[in-house]
């Protein structure tokens, strides 16, 4: 049996979508236990009726609006800081939270600990693309200011979580840029390059904002201020179209008729870019699955996030990403 524990207190909504999440995800894997980290009045009731859940009870929550760093210290019995104690301790095999990103990655980073020779974790998604091909990107947002030897590491484990998880042989990589010749790009991004370009084959140059979305490259890597910047402008984008389609048709008959006609490949848009079939980001560096859900989590992506934190733990994701850092540091 592989055992995740999950927040039941992280996200935006109520947690018993969470709780509803756990059960459906209990209900569709019989290999996996769920080690539910919450208020005791909400778990243990919830774990008494589900034989393959254990309740950790929790006292604290760290909120959205907290201090990351400074929550993490301070509140040691939240949610988000147990679950990851019972990680280290091997209580649970991996961990899955839609809270704070910040509290996860200082939490995780701590108390998970990094891989071996990992200099920082990363946080990648996998975007989706052409022909149902999904790009993985990172850093998603967990390091703004990153050196040209830790934007290799992103690289190499972009490419492992490529192989593990989407089951590509050799993953290409490009560097998220302002032009896609290797001449562009500030004198930051030029020592990325460079770096880059001088860790192996697998670096095909410079991605473009165009390329987020159309499968030119199976990895693309940035630091994570550009990283952060650019997934929530794709997410806004995205949440522009869809209002503008609601509005223009609500002011015309014949848009709303061609509207409806489109509601079934606007719907499969809209679940591809909200990330719920993946269940969220996942925390690239440390010793265990860490995945990230959005703060307005649903039921469909805990269960989503909860399978596929179990999925990345058969898988040997970690041990294939240290093994990738171990070879490269030869």
């Amino acid at each position: 049996m592989t055992t995740i524990c999950v927040d039941v207190m992280g996200g935006d909504r109520e947690p018993e979508v969470v709780l509803e999440g756990i059960a459906e995800a209990l209900k569709q894997d019989s290999d996996l236990c769920v080690l539910a980290a919450g208020p005791e009045d909400l778990v243990v009731p919830f774990c008494a009726k589900h034989e393959r859940a254990k309740a950790l009870v929790c006292t604290e929550a760290i909120a959205m609006d907290e201090h990351p760093a400074d929550a993490v210290r301070a509140k040691k019995d939240s949610t988000i800081v147990r679950g990851c104690a019972a990680v280290r301790k091997g209580e649970a095999d991996g961990f899955f939270s839609a809270g704070s990103t910040g509290a996860i990655f200082a939490a995780a980073t701590l108390g998970v600990g990094r891989i071996r020779g990992i200099k920082r974790p990363a946080i990648a998604g996998a975007l989706p693309g052409a022909d149902g091909k999904r790009t993985v990107m990172l850093d998603l947002g967990a390091n703004a200011d990153i050196r040209p030897e830790m934007i290799v590491q992103f690289a190499q484990m972009g490419r492992a979580y490529a192989r593990v998880v989407l089951g590509v042989e050799n993953p290409k990589v490009g560097l998220l840029n302002n032009g896609s010749e290797e001449t562009k790009g500030s004198e930051l991004a030029l020592s990325y390059h460079q770096a880059l370009a001088a860790a192996g084959e697998w670096f095909a140059g410079n991605a473009e904002g165009g390329d987020l979305l159309a499968s030119t490259f199976d990895v693309i890597v940035a630091d994570g201020f550009t990283g952060n910047v650019a997934l929530k402008t794709l997410e806004g984008t995205a949440k522009y179209i869809l209002r503008e389609v609601k509005r223009l048709t609500s002011e015309s008959k014949r848009a709303a008729i061609g509207a409806l006609m489109l509601k079934p490949a606007l719907k499969e848009v809209a679940k591809n870019l909200s990330g719920d079939e993946l269940g969220g980001a996942i925390l690239l560096g440390v010793k265990a699955p860490v995945l990230i859900g959005h703060g307005a989590t649903s039921v469909d992506a805990v269960k989503n996030g909860t399978i596929a934190t179990a999925d990345a733990v058969r898988a040997g994701l970690v041990d294939k990403i240290a093994q990738t850092i171990a070879e490269a540091s030869d």
